[in-house]
C-alpha cells in the first residue's frame, strides 16, 4: 500500500487571511444587494466596512460618494471625495456636482475644467452658468450638448426654453420651440415654461391656459407614478403661485389673495413657491396688514439688516433669481417705511447697498427714508449727483427726482425733470404725464407746447403703429385746446382727424368739431352735424316744443319732482308737478300713537353700572365670622398695614388678547396666533383666595 502524502497544517497567518477573504466576498455580495435595491444607507454602511479592511477599493469608496448624493448629505459626499487618495479613482465630475449643489457655484465650474466633455458634464456646466446668472453661456452650453451629443430629451429641451426665457429672449420661445419640434403637451414642465414665456409677453390669458394645461398634465403624470395628494399638490405649487400671479396681473385681485392663501395654508415643500407666494401676497395688500405682512418677510429673511450684507433664509438663497432677491428686499423696506419703523429701514438700507452694489433700488429707498424725514433738498442734490455718476442709471434718477418733487408740490420742476429725458419725453404716457403737471402747476400754456410737439415729433418719426399714435395724441391736444376754449386751433386738429382717421376716431372727432365750431361758425357746425348719426329715440321728440317748455330744476331732496306728458301724436303736453307719495310712518308693534306715554329712559341703551341711578351693594359685615379671643374686634385688611401679612395681594392680569382685526388689521390671516391670557391671572386669583 501508498502511503497518501500528509497535508501540512496551515499557520494562523494564511487562516486569518482566508477568513478575511471571506469577510470581503460576503461584504461585496451585500454591498451589491444594497445597490440593486437603491438602500442609500446601507450603500455607506457596507462602503466603510470594506474600506475599513481595503482602504484602496475603489467600487466601495465610488458606491459610498455616490450613495451619499443621492441620500441628499452633499458635505459628506464633497469631504470623502477630498481625502480621497485613490489615484484610479477621476472623481472631478462628483466634486463639481457637490460643489454645485452646495451652491459654491464658481468652485464647481473651476472643477470640471479639464474634464472630458460628456453629456452629463456639459448639462452640469449649463446648469451652473443658468444658477450663476450667465444665461447666454447657458444657452451656449445647451445647444453644444445638443448639436454634438444630437440629445432628443425632453428635459434638455425645458431647459433649453427655461434659459431663453431668463436671458429675456421670451418672444422667440414659439419659433424656438418648432425649431426643437416640441410643444406645451410635452409634458408640465414645458407648458409650465411656455406659460413663463406668455406671462413675460405680457400674454396673460395665454399664459393661463398653459397654466391649466400644465396642471392638468402634472397631477395625470403624477397620479400614475403613485404620488400621494400632498406629494402631487407639493409638486405643484409652483404652477399654483404662477396661476395667482396671472389673476393679480389680471386684476382678479381678491381670487389671487384666495389663491395665494391657499398655497400658503398647505405649507408646501418646495421654500420658492412659499416666498414668492408671500411676497406676491405682501404687494397686493400694500399698506394693509402690516403686522401680518411683516411677520411673512421675516421669514424670507435670516437678518434684518445690521450693516451686513443681506441673508435670505435656508433653502432661498441659492433658488432666488437676483430680480426676486430685489422685489422681496425692496418690498420689505416699504413695509418698515408704511410701518414708521424709520431706524430699522435705514439699517435695511444699509444692507441692501452691500447685498446689490450695482442697482439702484437701495439709493432709492434710502431716499425714500430721507424724505419720509422732510428733507427734499437733501433727495434732489443726491438724485442729481447721482444721475452725473451713473450715466446708465441716470433716467431712473430724473422719474424719482420728478416723484419726489411732486409729492413735494412743485409740480413745474417736476415736469422739467421728466421733460430732460430724451428716449422718453415722447412716449404717450410721459406726455400725458407732463401736461398733467404743468397743467396742476397752472402752465397752461406750457402744457399746450407740450402737445404741440408732440404732435410734430410723431408726425416726423417713422416706425411701427406710428399712425394710431399720432391720432391719439391729437385727439388728445383737441380736446385739451377745446377745454380750454381755444376754439380755432381745436377745430383745425379735429379737421385732421375727420380727413384721415379710421371710422371711431372720425366718429369722435366729429363731435368735437362740432362742438368747437358751434359758437364761431354755426353753419359750419350744421354741416358737421349732419354726417353725424341720429341718435336713436329722438326721432318723436320735437324740438320746438321743447324749446317752449319752462325750464326745470335739478330735483333736490324737499322740492317737486316735474314730469311731461304726452298727446296723441307725439307731442309734448303741459308740465305739471310729479304727485308725492305719502307713507304712513312705522311704529313699534303695539304702540298707540295717540297714547304714547312717557318718554323713554335716555340711559336705556347704557350699562346699569354706567347709569345715573346705579348704586354699588354694601357688604354687610354684621355676619362676619369672628375668630379669636373672646372680646376681639374683626379688622378690615385693607387699612392693616402692619405685619408680614398686612398687604392685600392684587389680582395679576395677564396679557390681554391682540385686537382681533379691529384695529389696524382688518383680516388677520390664519397663520397669525393671537395670545391668550396668561396663566398669572390664576395664580394670583389662588392667592386672592388663600388670604380672603
Amino acid at each position: 500500500m501508498v502511503k497518501e502524502k500528509e497535508e501540512k497544517p496551515k499557520d494562523k497567518e494564511q487562516l486569518a487571511l482566508e477568513k478575511e477573504g471571506a469577510w470581503l466576498d460576503d461584504l461585496v455580495a451585500l454591498l451589491d444587494r444594497s445597490v440593486r435595491a437603491n438602500d442609500y444607507k446601507q450603500i455607506v454602511k457596507v462602503a466603510d466596512q470594506i474600506l475599513a479592511r481595503a482602504p484602496g477599493d475603489a467600487e466601495a469608496k465610488e458606491c459610498k460618494v455616490t450613495a451619499l448624493i443621492q441620500a441628499g448629505d452633499i458635505s459628506q459626499a464633497l469631504q470623502t471625495i477630498e481625502s480621497s487618495q485613490t489615484p484610479s479613482l477621476d472623481f472631478r465630475f462628483h466634486k463639481a456636482y457637490c460643489l454645485y449643489r452646495l451652491n459654491q457655484l464658481s468652485e464647481a465650474l473651476a472643477a470640471l475644467n479639464g474634464v472630458e466633455r460628456s453629456e452629463n458634464v456639459l448639462q452640469l456646466e449649463a446648469q451652473i452658468l443658468y444658477r450663476k446668472g450667465e444665461f447666454g453661456e447657458c444657452i451656449s452650453s445647451y445647444q453644444k450638448n445638443f448639436k454634438e451629443h444630437k440629445l432628443n430629451s425632453t428635459e434638455i429641451k425645458t431647459n433649453i426654453v427655461a434659459a431663453y426665457i431668463a436671458r429675456g429672449r421670451a418672444t422667440e420661445v414659439s419659433q424656438l420651440m418648432e425649431s426643437l419640434k416640441v410643444s406645451a403637451h410635452n409634458g408640465f414642465e414645458m407648458a409650465y415654461n411656455a406659460a413663463c414665456a406668455s406671462i413675460e409677453r405680457k400674454e396673460f390669458s395665454k399664459a393661463e391656459e398653459l397654466l391649466l394645461l400644465a396642471h392638468r398634465i402634472g397631477q395625470e403624470s403624477l397620479i400614475e407614478d403613485d404620488y400621494t395628494e400632498e406629494e402631487i399638490e407639493d409638486e405643484l405649487a409652483p404652477i399654483s403661485v404662477q396661476l395667482a400671479y396671472v389673476q393679480q396681473m389680471q386684476g382678479c385681485t381678491e381670487e389671487a389673495v384666495e389663491s395665494y392663501n391657499r398655497v400658503l395654508k398647505r405649507k408646501p415643500v418646495d421654500a420658492l413657491s412659499v416666498a414668492i407666494a408671500s411676497n406676491n401676497l405682501i404687494a397686493i395688500r400694500g399698506g394693509k396688514d402690516l403686522f401680518d405682512s411683516l411677520k411673512k418677510s421675516d421669514k424670507l429673511l435670516e437678518n434684518k439688516g445690521l450693516g451686513q450684507k443681506l441673508q435670505f433664509a435656508e433653502g432661498l438663497d441659492h433658488k432666488l433669481s437676483t430680480r426676486q432677491k430685489e422685489a422681496i428686499s425692496f418690498n420689505r423696506c416699504l413695509l418698515l417705511l408704511h410701518s414708521n419703523k424709520l431706524s430699522q429701514a435705514r439699517q435695511f438700507v444699509s444692507s441692501l447697498m452691500e447685498t446689490f452694489p450695482d442697482s439702484i433700488i437701495p439709493t432709492i429707498l434710502s431716499l425714500a427714508v430721507t424724505f419720509k424725514e422732510r428733507k427734499q433738498a437733501h433727495v434732489e442734490n443726491v438724485l442729481d449727483n447721482y444721475a452725473a455718476e451713473h450715466p446708465k442709471s441716470a433716467t431712473d434718477a430724473s422719474v424719482v427726482r420728478a416723484q419726489a418733487t411732486a409729492a413735494a408740490g412743485n409740480f413745474l420742476e417736476a415736469a422739467k425733470s421728466l421733460e430732460a429725458i430724451p428716449e422718453l419725453r415722447h412716449k404717450p404716457g410721459m406726455i400725458a404725464t407732463i401736461v398733467a403737471l404743468r397743467e396742476k402747476g397752472g402752465d397752461v400754456q406750457g402744457a399746450e407746447i407740450v402737445l404741440d410737439n408732440a404732435v410734430e415729433y410723431w408726425r416726423n418719426h417713422t416706425g411701427d403703429d406710428v399712425r394710431s399714435t399720432l391720432e391719439t395724441i391729437i385727439q388728445e391736444a383737441a380736446a385739451f385746446k377745446l377745454g380750454h376754449n381755444k376754439m380755432k386751433a381745436a377745430a383745425s386738429m379735429f379737421e385732421q382727424l375727420v380727413s384721415s382717421s379710421s371710422t371711431m376716431v372720425k366718429m369722435e372727432a366729429l363731435n368735437g368739431l362740432v362742438c368747437s365750431t358751434a359758437f364761431s361758425e354755426p353753419s359750419k357746425a350744421r354741416s358737421y352735424e349732419k354726417q353725424l348719426p341720429p341718435l336713436p329715440g329722438l326721432s318723436a321728440l320735437n324740438a320746438e316744443a321743447l324749446e317752449r317748455a319752462a325750464p326745470t330744476k335739478r330735483g333736490r331732496v324737499g322740492e317737486d319732482r316735474v314730469e311731461a306728458t304726452k298727446t296723441g301724436d307725439g307731442k309734448l303736453d303741459k308740465v305739471r308737478p310729479a304727485r308725492k307719495r305719502k307713507r304712513k310712518p312705522l311704529y313699534p308693534k303695539g304702540f298707540d300713537p295717540a297714547n304714547p306715554g312717557p318718554p323713554p329712559d335716555p340711559e336705556r341703551w347704557l350699562p346699569k353700572r354706567e347709569r345715573s341711578s346705579f348704586r354699588p351693594k354694601k357688604k354687610d359685615k354684621r355676619n362676619a365670622q369672628i375668630r379669636g379671643a373672646q372680646g376681639s374686634v374683626t379688622r378690615d385688611k385693607s387699612v392693616d398695614t402692619g405685619g408680614a401679612n398686612g398687604n392685600v395681594s392684587s389680582i395679576v392680569t395677564g396679557p390681554r388678547p391682540a385686537a382681533d382685526g379691529k384695529k389696524g388689521n382688518s383680516s388677520i390671516s390664519s397663520e397669525v396666533t393671537v395670545p391668550h391670557p396668561g396663566t398669572g391671572s390664576r395664580k394670583g386669583k389662588k392667592k386672592g383666595r388663600q388670604q380672603s
